[in-house]
């Protein structure tokens, strides 16, 4: 193994600049003669606009324009995934103004914009603006929308506030299953809604030139092609050689960061409007009310067993929130995000999921670290644990009973998915050994002697990577392609600059991408630039989400590789007078075999550019590839995480005293990058299993708007992580890799709330819902012991 390249624990390249201030983020970015934007936010979460007195505003110092939706008069922003109902009818789709039209449908929906010289200016200025409301009732709760009588937020989506009603499976076979079952156990969950609070809070800054009618957006996002495509062509209307969009340096995205937002089409939009730079960046208590959240699926499933615990059926009824309006991607994430994971690790043979997309009086939701993936491993591992219990088997032995047999794949799955490789007994193994599980019943009786309740959860999941293929899920309704490029520049003193799609918004890119070129090419990193996030610069990609950076884009910059080493070898067979058959290529030296001739890359290079001694006659001069990639299949990671708590009965206070994650996330570049994204997820899942919850009331007020009511997982809310991989390697891709970027958060909610539910069992607690807090465990210990008390 290179001590640079595939394998390797190389520290962080981009760290340097970060640690140092260095780093170029969107607000670090100021232009000459640039004004700033402030968004006047609805107060109310439904409510009729009668009127709009933008006059003082106007008038205030500084002030250089007011706009509103009369204004801005553009197309709607759009959903980049177009689902059917299950009668094959189209889903309804809104129009989504940049600005609001006529109408509010969720607090911190945007109604006016103030420019001026300054925020402040801004911000003093927006006060001014009078808006005429009409307060209308809201609905906040997916099942109370689609009620009978319930308020409509869409007209259009009358009578019943639904945006689609989808299925999957055939119910008729699945419930004959049924039928020849001797158990069923069922349940029902709430996936609590999240707010993604990235570090970095969005902005965008608009840019208008008025000798070449030019647009710029430099934004926060983690796909500035998307935005361009999606804000050029539908928005603003705009031909895509007159807009450039750059993402710089990011901080942090969770797929908050993937959608095109309004306040990207207004900046620049009204840039075009004043001749002049507009900037605009959230405040926090701004982000709760603005960014896309995540999860907010009501569910309830029902799981087939024979009476030796072999799974037969599995049906499984969701209704997910989409918020007021459709985000970029919201509608795939609980239909072909989360419906065709729900057969898990299992065997279950017949599978049928319907699920109701219904809008509500609420911020969208869209895809938040998993996206519909941990929301599927959430129901199946939370109804597999219960199925054990009420089965009386023991919560491995059940998993163990209808795992996927490591010598079974490819495996076609009952819900469209072919699994490719996996081996979840060894993954299964190895997390037993690391958290000593079978030493738990003494860690448990010495807990009890403290008064303590010790509780020990599993969770064995599954989930899907690096969207494809296009052409498959293009006829499942997704509106682009989702292949990757890149361009692979060798400069003529052998140094290689990477133009890549995809982008880094805390992964680690610009390390493992190098550590993919310098195992190839066999230069130092020193000697290797990466460059992303700029339309102008980056051949047309998709970006980063779906832990698809390094299975989808680093497979485009290997096939460009490629391409270069084949050149490479021609230009070097020419200055060895050899034949290009018998030229091998190492350690980043040609050489031909069975002589002592050899040629250094940088030689070669050099050559390429200099052609003095050259092959005119075939190849042309210079040495750049270009390439595209678009896979076959996704890519599966897999794995177990067991979660160990320990619950102080007298405050329904949780600590975390053991939690081992063992992940199959294919072929691992950089062991320490790995580790670095799976104790973020870990965190992230913890954080949502026992921390977090987005809360509403009734009238559609954000109840949960800060931190101060958000809480959020800290240092000392986490323990000592006991993170490893036991990987397959992936069989659709050269480099076998798999994705690790939401393993953490997918596999850990349900192994820590098994955990809180094995803990409370003895007590007779056989429920509790996310996030579990002190409160609510305390409220169940109380509920639970009432009969007893009685007596």
């Amino acid at each position: 193994m290179s001590a640079t390249g595939i394998g390797a624990s190389v520290k962080r390249k981009e760290d340097f600049r970060f640690l140092t201030g260095r780093g170029n983020y969107t607000d670090d970015i100021n232009q000459p003669n640039q004004t700033y934007a402030y968004i006047l936010r609805s107060p109310h979460a439904h409510a009729k606009i009668k009127g709009i007195d933008t006059a003082a505003a106007k008038s205030a110092s500084g002030v250089v324009a007011v706009f509103t939706g009369e204004d801005m008069q553009v197309g709607s922003i759009p959903c980049g995934w177009g689902v059917n109902n299950k009668d094959g009818s189209p889903m309804n789709e809104p129009f989504h103004p940049a600005l609001a039209q006529g109408k509010v449908r969720h607090v911190g929906d945007q109604v006016a914009v103030v420019i001026a010289e300054t925020y402040s200016q801004a911000k003093d200025a927006a006060e001014l603006i009078e808006v005429d409301y009409e307060e209308l009732p809201a609905v906040t709760n997916s099942e109370k929308a689609i009620a009978p009588g319930a308020p409509l937020v869409h007209d259009d989506a009358a009578p019943n506030n639904m945006c689609y009603d989808w299925e999957l499976g055939d119910e008729a076979e699945v419930d004959a299953e049924f039928k020849n079952a001797a158990h069923v156990v069922s349940i029902d969950l709430t996936n609590n809604r999240l707010v993604p609070n990235a570090m970095e809070p969005r902005a965008a800054i608009g840019d208008y030139n008025k000798g070449t009618g030019e647009y710029t957006l430099y934004t926060t996002s983690q796909n500035p092609h998307v935005i361009r495509l999606l804000m050029g062509a539908f928005v603003l209307q705009l031909p895509e050689h007159k807009l450039r969009v750059v993402a710089p340096d990011v901080g942090g995205g969770f797929g908050s960061k993937i959608y095109h937002y309004a306040e990207e089409a207004i900046v620049t939009w009204a840039a075009g409007k004043v001749r002049r730079p507009i900037k605009w960046t959230a405040e926090r208590s701004e982000s709760f009310l603005s960014d896309a959240h995540g999860r907010d699926h009501i569910s309830h499933a029902d799981l087939a067993l024979d009476k030796d615990g072999k799974f037969l059926g599995l049906k499984v009824y969701t209704k997910a929130n989409m918020g007021a309006y459709l985000s970029t991607f919201s509608t795939c994430v609980p239909t072909y995000l989360y419906a065709t994971l729900l057969a898990g690790v299992y065997t279950t043979p017949k599978i049928y999921v319907n699920v109701k997309a219904i809008f509500t009086n609420t911020v969208p939701v869209d895809a938040y670290r998993g996206a519909g993936r941990p929301e599927a491993t959430y129901l199946l591992e939370r109804l597999v644990t219960k199925a054990a219990k009420q089965l009386g088997m023991d919560q491995v032995a059940i998993r163990q009973k209808n795992f996927i047999p490591a010598d079974a794949f490819p495996y076609q799955t009952p819900v469209a998915l072919q699994y490719d490789s996996g081996n979840y007994e060894a993954t299964l193994k190895k997390a037993m050994e690391l958290s000593k599980w079978d030493e738990f019943p003494q860690r448990k009786a010495e807990a009890a002697k403290r008064g303590k309740l010790r509780g020990i959860g599993i969770s064995t999941y599954l989930e899907a990577c690096g969207i494809a293929p296009s052409a498959v899920v293009g006829s499942l309704g997704a509106r682009a392609g989702l292949f990757e490029s890149a361009n692979v520049r060798v400069h003529p003193t052998g140094s290689v600059s990477i133009y890549t799609g995809s982008h880094s918004h805390g992964q680690g890119h610009e390390t493992t991408f190098a550590q993919l070129v310098s195992e190839t090419l066999g230069i130092p990193l020193e000697n290797i630039n990466i460059e992303h996030g700029d339309t102008n610069r980056i051949a047309f990609g998709m970006g980063t989400y779906g832990s698809r950076s390094l299975a989808v884009g680093g497979e485009a910059i290997m096939k460009a590789l490629g391409k270069v080493v084949d050149k490479a070898s021609k230009i070097a067979a020419h200055l060895m007078e050899a034949s290009v058959e018998d030229v091998e290529f190492k350690d980043g030296k040609f050489t031909v075999a069975g002589t002592d001739k050899e040629v250094d890359f940088g030689t070669v290079a050099l050559t390429a550019y200099v052609p003095h001694n050259y092959p005119h006659e075939t190849l042309e001069p210079g040495l750049e590839e270009n390439a595209f990639y678009d896979p076959m299949n996704f890519t599966y990671p897999g794995g177990c995480h067991i979660c160990e708590v320990e619950i102080d009965p007298d405050t329904g206070t949780t600590q975390i005293v053991g939690m081992t994650a063992v992940d199959d996330v294919g072929r691992v570049i950089n062991p320490m990058i790995v580790e670095g994204q799976i104790h973020g997820g870990l965190a992230q899942g913890i954080g949502q299993a026992l921390l977090e919850s987005c809360e509403y009331d009734d009238s559609g007020q954000l109840t949960s708007g800060s931190y101060m009511d958000y809480c959020m997982p800290r240092a000392d809310n986490l323990p000592n992580f006991m993170a490893t991989t036991e990987s397959t390697l992936c069989a659709h891709n050269s480099l076998g890799v798999k994705g690790c970027g939401e393993v953490g958060a997918i596999g850990s909610p349900p192994a820590v709330i098994n955990a809180v539910l094995d803990a409370l069992h003895e007590l007779g607690v056989e429920d509790i819902s996310m996030p579990a807090t002190p409160q609510k465990i305390w409220q169940a210990i109380q509920a639970a012991s009432m009969p007893a008390a009685a007596e």
